[in-house]
């Protein structure tokens, strides 16, 4: 190529063919060489208000349409496998607890399962029910933040306003429950960290008649969308067999057709006892993938209601002193500490009792030698918590297989050859949470 602008011209380098322009030469430059490609690199977050969190993507593009997508994690690692590794097997809670942080009653109880599992114990029944209730509750909260966050990264911004309103009310509720809007640490080895407080499923019916109408809302708002439609169909397109290729489970699995859920068909917490059905969708899309989840939200209200119906009276912790903490369960009046009556007869009743609940906060129990592997179906897919014991008061190993994490193994599968504005949807319709991720 010949060119009287000094300025102007091209180099071989060993990342390919470097153009040099200046102002008016750029047809000549370009329009001179038939191979010649337009090739933009462009740094999509982490911090952008449509990475769907601290994400990163690498794009490149060539005009609007990505030829390569590259995810770039790790912005908000917090180190906690190995953070858990360092604390007793009950502190262990208030570490998992902090990962998927939209559904933290999740990881709390697949690490507790887990636990449990090398304990060789039975939870009370009473509090298998009242966990299957929480994550139910915890479920339906991720989801609505999950399309709230969805219609904000589309421009539907009424869809994001809706959907963190619905929201509030679940959370509302959990808070009641557990003393806290995230991060709860209720879920304990053994059971609950405290019982249902009086009047509270009173108030859980009260919101079951309220949130049809809310969903059907969303439909109204969004689903029958011209514009909504448009963006999400055929967009992010994953078949069955990707998805296994790649390990993605969950709502993307599911609505590509194949109706694999955990609580079907490994069922834990008694899963196999509740009726509910597990939704699919046959268009492998984010179009799919939104109404898998507007649908999961329908089941999970029905799950809450059985759940409802069959609590009964009893303990929600294991009656092994050598296990159960808070000591007894009896907490304070605030939910925080244990209660008067506890610390009068520790401190004043009995030495023994004083010198075990000592033991037990600072030691902590031992759990036999060995290791399990634990899965259940978060809103994102396959949570499952893989545990080691040396026989010690903690953990030796805890690993996570998060589903964001594997997931987002698709977003390069999904975009491209798309459009750059169709990343937005796809990786939305994955969901990810990056403290999952990076955790």
């Amino acid at each position: 190529m010949t060119t009287t602008d000094p300025y102007a011209g091209s180099r071989e380098t060993t990342e390919g063919r470097v153009y040099t322009v200046t102002g008016g030469d750029w047809d000549l430059t370009f329009g001179s060489d038939p191979l010649a490609e337009e090739r933009l690199v462009v740094n999509m977050g982490p911090q952008h208000p449509s990475t769907h969190g601290v994400l990163r993507l690498v794009l490149d593009l060539e005009g609007e349409t990505v030829t390569k997508a590259r995810v770039v994690i790790g912005y908000l690692h917090t180190g906690i496998e190995k953070n858990v590794e360092y604390r007793t097997w009950t502190q262990g809670t208030t570490f998992v607890t902090r990962m998927d942080y939209l559904a933290p009653l999740f990881n709390e109880t697949a690490y507790c399962l887990a636990v449990e599992k090398l304990l060789g114990i039975e939870v009370p029944e009473r509090a298998t029910t009242i966990r299957v209730l929480v994550m139910e509750l915890n479920r339906i909260a991720s989801h609505l933040v999950g399309l709230a966050t969805f219609g904000m990264e589309m421009g539907a911004l009424t869809g994001m306003t809706n959907g963190f309103r619905e929201r509030e009310l679940v959370l509302d509720l959990l808070e009641e429950i557990t003393g806290l809007r995230m991060n709860h640490a209720y879920v304990r080895p053994g059971g609950l960290a405290q019982d249902l407080p009086e009047g509270i499923e009173a108030k859980i019916r009260e919101w079951l008649t309220i949130m049809p109408e809310r969903v059907a809302g969303f439909h109204r708002l969004l689903t029958g969308q011209p514009i909504w439609q448009r963006r999400l169909r055929d967009v992010g397109y994953l078949d069955v067999t990707g998805c296994v290729a790649l390990g993605v489970t969950g709502p993307i699995l599911r609505s590509a057709g194949l109706p694999w859920d955990l609580r079907k068909v490994e069922p834990y917490c008694g899963y196999e006892t509740y009726d509910f059905e597990v939704p699919t969708a046959d268009t492998a899309d984010a179009w799919g993938r939104y109404l898998v989840r507007m649908a999961e939200v329908n089941e999970s209200m029905k799950i809450i209601e059985q759940a409802l119906d069959r609590l009964r009276p009893g303990p929600v912790m294991v009656e092994d002193k050598k296990i159960a903490w808070p000591a007894q369960l009896s907490l304070g009046a605030d939910g925080m500490g244990n209660s008067l009556d506890h610390v009068k007869h520790i401190m004043g009743q009995s030495m023994e009792a004083l010198i075990h609940h000592f033991k037990l906060v600072t030691e902590g129990f031992r759990v036999p030698a060995g290791q399990v592997y634990q899965a259940i179906e978060s809103p994102r897919g396959e949570l499952g918590f893989h545990v080691v014991s040396d026989g010690g008061t903690r953990p030796f190993r805890v690993h996570v297989r998060d589903p964001s994490f594997v997931n987002l193994q698709a977003t390069a599968a999904m975009s491209e050859g798309g459009m750059i504005a169709d990343v937005i949807a796809a990786i939305a319709s994955i969901d990810p949470v990056m403290g999952g991720v990076d955790r």
